[in-house]
């Protein structure tokens, strides 16, 4: 049987992703990584005062405002109404495969802090509140299952290879501007965000795999695929 071509570069993806991650966890566990964890968390606040982050009063206001991005209420009302949406348009089957991407990936994070339990760090004070496990940071990990996600069937339905990549950029630029406030707010190590960031974009790709295996989700309305013209300028 032929496989095409992306497929294998998919696969090789995911295995090179799960490789890293486990790589990473196991040095976090073993403590490896916290001395250039401190140093960066350090290096984002004022040596005089720790409570207090480098850069003008009003990045702080808007790190605030970005790491809301990736926040429970953010994310379950962008999920929920994108649920809706597609119902509304017919694709049950996208609907339901948005859905439960997103909600699985929210029980993963949440089993893998509990399997690390990883303290949160102490080295500076935080400027949010927190309470649970800090690796994977969950952030990092549900905005890049829902962003990727979202943003991998929105792109392929865009008939212009420009507006398919300004959209899968959108979706990597929410992810990445996420995890980073996470680090300059101080309620996670650098390496719970890098691992939330590898656990989400390897559970987004997984999920992805598995809908081109059972078909394409794109079909609910006409049983044809979602996506238009191909190789557009």
């Amino acid at each position: 049987m032929r496989v095409e071509p992306l497929v294998l570069a998919m696969l090789a993806c995911f295995a090179g992703g799960l490789f890293l991650f486990e790589r990473l966890a196991s040095e976090v566990l073993e403590g490896e990584t916290l001395q250039v964890d401190q140093s960066i968390l350090l290096a984002l606040r004022r040596p005089g005062d720790l409570s207090a982050p480098i850069g003008p009063a009003w990045l702080a206001h808007a790190v605030d405002d970005i790491t809301a991005l990736g926040g429970v209420t953010v994310l379950t009302l962008v999920t929920l109404l994108v649920t809706a949406y597609l119902l509304f348009d017919r694709r049950s089957r996208t609907a339901f495969f948005v859905l439960l991407s997103v909600l699985t990936g929210w029980l993963a994070s949440t089993s893998l802090k509990f399997l690390v339990a990883r303290p949160r760090p102490e080295v500076v004070p935080h400027l949010v509140d927190v309470t649970d496990f800090s690796f994977p940071s969950g952030h990092a990990m549900v905005s890049a299952v829902t962003y990727l996600t979202l943003g991998a069937l929105l792109a392929r339905i865009q008939i212009y290879r420009s507006a398919r990549v300004f959209v899968m950029g959108a979706g990597v630029f929410l992810t990445l501007v996420v995890g980073m406030s996470r680090v300059f707010l101080g309620v996670h190590y650098p390496t719970d965000v890098l691992g939330g960031w590898c656990a989400g974009a390897l559970w987004a790709l997984g999920c992805w795999m598995l809908l081109r295996f059972l078909g394409d989700a794109g079909g609910d309305r006409n049983g044809s695929g979602t996506g238009g013209p191909s190789g557009k300028e």
